[in-house]
């Protein structure tokens, strides 16, 4: 059998896994962002690099609420005096403080956070911190590879363990999942295509369950449809006024 074979089998496999032991979870979170949406409140979606910024926001077919959140702390003030002894100072908790009071988050709103590990302490004190002001935040790790990793927060806590809701990517221990001779390292990571698949099948819960409680979201069309840059315009325009 060929690799590019066996990758479709391993997709195959891992789509199917993630719709038997996760759709409970992915519909819990859909009716959550639903009613918050429902009630004025805002989904924002925070990832560590594993494609959901890009792509589920301003998609053809995807929802105009869906809002990325991401922040940095950028300084430029070269000294090589200074920098042959840098700074100890974490100042992760301080500049999410930061973020959070300077971003659009707001009590009653969503946060989806991801990372597939969910380990380091920049994702682990921004669920903290959201939860801590009213925010939920649902988290898209894997529960396999990070149960196997320490924690870098002071907690000790993993992000699944800290989340109001965590839905498991299925990602196997260090994410590849092919075995390729040849190779040293297992190839072509799981958690990329599994939080796509995971965060569509959200989507459609959340144009569901609004559409149950009779609010019909705003849906992109394809912006390079005929006339489609004034309808992703006025589609956005919509979704200012309304917020849904």
């Amino acid at each position: 059998m060929s690799v590019v074979s066996r990758y479709f089998e391993a997709v195959e496999k891992l789509v199917d896994e993630i719709r038997q032991a996760e759709s409970e979870r992915i519909l819990r979170a859909a009716e959550i962002c639903a009613e918050s949406v429902a009630k004025g409140g805002v989904v924002h979606i925070h990832d560590t690099g594993h494609m959901l910024n890009s792509e589920l926001v301003h998609r053809a077919g995807g929802l105009a609420l869906l809002t990325p959140f991401s922040f940095s702390l950028n300084v430029n003030n070269p000294n090589a005096f200074r920098e042959k002894n840098p700074s100890s100072d974490d100042l992760t908790s301080e500049t999410i403080a930061l973020a959070l009071k300077r971003s659009n988050i707001k009590p009653g709103d969503v946060l989806f956070i991801g990372s597939v590990s969910g380990k380091s302490r920049s994702v682990i004190e921004l669920a903290l911190q959201a939860k801590g002001m009213g925010v939920t935040v649902i988290a898209i790790t894997s529960f396999d590879y990070s149960s196997k990793l320490q924690s870098e927060h002071p907690s000790g806590k993993r992000l699944f363990e800290v989340a109001d809701l965590a839905i498991d990517n299925h990602a196997p221990y260090a994410d590849a999942m092919l075995e390729i001779e040849g190779l040293d390292v297992k190839a072509c990571p799981a958690s990329g295509i599994a939080a796509a698949c995971i965060m569509w099948a959200v989507t459609a819960g959340i144009v569901q369950g609004l559409l149950d409680r009779g609010i019909v979201p705003t849906v992109y069309r394809s912006v390079n449809a005929p006339g489609g840059p004034e309808d992703v315009k006025a589609r956005q325009e919509r979704y200012k006024q309304l917020g849904y």
